[in-house]
């Protein structure tokens, strides 16, 4: 048997599979998020220990004789947080996420040294872990000095559940301390971080074994062991493994908390001009190109908060079919935007609303704006060469016929939905597991699931989406300056 544990932001997730990779039983929990500030989020580590404890007892009680048979952990999280602790192991401070933005300066300094591009092969975002450090060097002057080692989010779960200082390539890739070409912790980038190579943990690739479970957890979780940990992966990386995207050209669109349009490609082939990100993948000699926005489902979350309304409610309001574009453009700019603007100032907005709008109309343009969002992501990966021409839809978005049809008519390119649910992130981790115990070929083991539906876009609608997409384009244009006063 062999757990997958996917730490998201909003909760941690396990499924347990077996050698054929169908899936036992499975368990979540969630996680607190804290927002001291405007523009801030931050988790305390202990709750991704705390919420691994409640869902392995909640694994154990659903299927406790599989559960013993355990062979294998691989681990999947949110990329980029700052988890930072000192000579013994202890947390110095409450870990930055990847949707924090205080760091904009830092990250627009750090971006302005032109090795750092050339390096890291991406734009140095504000949501990245560098600029975080950087922060913490010059407002939290104590907590710096005494940082041992930095460590993303999955892996200080590993470091609880192993003991071991290890990280993968694919998630160290968002650091922009690594050199994403040569798939290594790059000394000059550290430098003009200020940090160096031994506040790092050491790197493997994620399929390869990444540390053995602790003694006292077998014990205490009722195994025989030895039980590896595998390198896993960067969430999204994950979800490629999960979904079977490891072939030139395979790729994926995700509605979930963020929103990612990712390919995955056979070369290093950066474009940092064009704000995609390209990163390891987590298996071998393997890249992946992503446009990523910042708020994709959670901008359907903001929404639900305000109107006072479940999301499901406000969702099934909706016809299947789209009809054609809403009078009012939404710009889903809730927390800054990554893909194509790098813009961490620039805010959220409705344009063009009535007296007479109501809930459906304001999720209706909810839908749109993030699809408009997504638009913007392809064309940046048009801008890198890569043009995909069809793309599997995942994410808790992708149970919105509405939304999926929306988004196959503002991409021009058709949607395929796979069957089953089990293909995410928890599902890629267990598979980089599966090839850490078995030293399989992930290949053989990360197989496309079988095509349930396929999302056509409304071609009598293309034309109408096309003239409003270019009204979100303009929108951009002109409240972004206002933003920065």
């Amino acid at each position: 048997m062999y757990l997958g544990l996917d730490l998201g932001t909003s909760g941690l997730r396990g499924i347990l599979i077996d050698d054929a990779g169908r899936v036992l039983c499975d368990a979540e929990t969630s996680i607190p998020t804290s927002t001291p500030k405007p523009g801030w989020s931050e988790q305390n580590p202990l709750d991704w220990i705390n919420a691994c404890k409640e869902v392995v007892e909640k694994l154990r009680a659903l299927d406790e004789t599989a559960f013993s048979k355990l062979r294998g952990i691989g681990l999947s999280g949110h990329m980029h947080g700052a988890t930072l602790l000192d000579s013994d192991g202890t947390v110095l401070r409450p870990c930055i996420l990847w949707n924090d933005t205080r760091s904009a300066d830092q990250a627009r300094i750090l971006d302005q040294t032109p090795e750092m591009r050339a390096i890291s092969g991406n734009i140095v975002f504000p949501g990245f872990t560098a600029p975080k450090l950087e922060w913490v060097r010059a407002h939290e002057p104590d907590v710096f000095s005494k940082t041992a080692k930095v460590l993303l989010p999955k892996d200080y779960l590993r470091f609880w559940l192993t003991g071991e200082y290890i990280s993968d390539m694919s998630d160290s890739a968002g650091t922009s301390w690594f050199d994403v070409g040569r798939r290594q912790w790059s000394d000059a980038a550290l430098a003009l971080g200020h940090m160096r190579v031994e506040q790092m943990p050491s790197l493997i690739e994620g399929t390869d074994p990444g540390g053995d479970l602790k003694a006292d957890l077998l014990r205490e979780w009722g195994l025989s062991g030895p039980v590896v940990v595998a390198g896993g992966a960067g969430d999204n990386a994950a979800a490629a493994c999960g979904i079977g995207s490891i072939q030139d050209g395979a790729g994926f669109v995700s509605l979930g908390t963020s929103g990612v349009l990712l390919v995955a490609r056979d070369a290093y082939a950066p474009a940092p001009e064009t704000a995609v990100h390209c990163f390891c993948h987590a298996i071998p000699d393997t890249w992946i190109q992503m446009g990523v926005i910042l708020s994709a489902t959670n901008s359907m979350n903001w929404l639900s908060r305000n109107l006072g309304q479940p999301v499901d409610k406000l969702a099934t309001a909706l016809p299947d079919a789209v009809t054609g574009p809403s009078g009012i453009t939404f710009l889903p700019y809730l927390s800054g935007e990554r893909t194509p603007h790098n813009d961490s100032r620039v805010r959220g907005a409705f344009m063009g609303l009535d007296v007479s709008s109501a809930p459906a109309d304001l999720t209706q343009s909810v839908m749109e704006g993030v699809a408009f969002a997504m638009r913007d992501c392809l064309e940046a990966l048009k801008g890198t060469g890569t043009s995909p021409q069809n793309l599997m839809a995942v994410g808790g978005g992708a149970r919105s016929r509405f939304w999926l049809e929306t988004l196959a008519t503002v991409l021009q390119v058709p949607l395929n939905l796979p069957k089953g649910s089990e293909f995410g992130a928890a599902m890629g981790a267990a598979r980089l597991a599966i090839c850490a115990v078995n030293n399989a070929e992930p290949a053989e083991v990360m197989s496309p699931p079988e095509i349930e539906d396929r999302i056509e876009p409304r071609s009598d609608l293309i034309d109408a989406y096309e003239t409003e997409y270019g009204r979100y384009r303009q929108f951009y244009t002109a409240l972004a300056p206002l933003a920065a006063t």
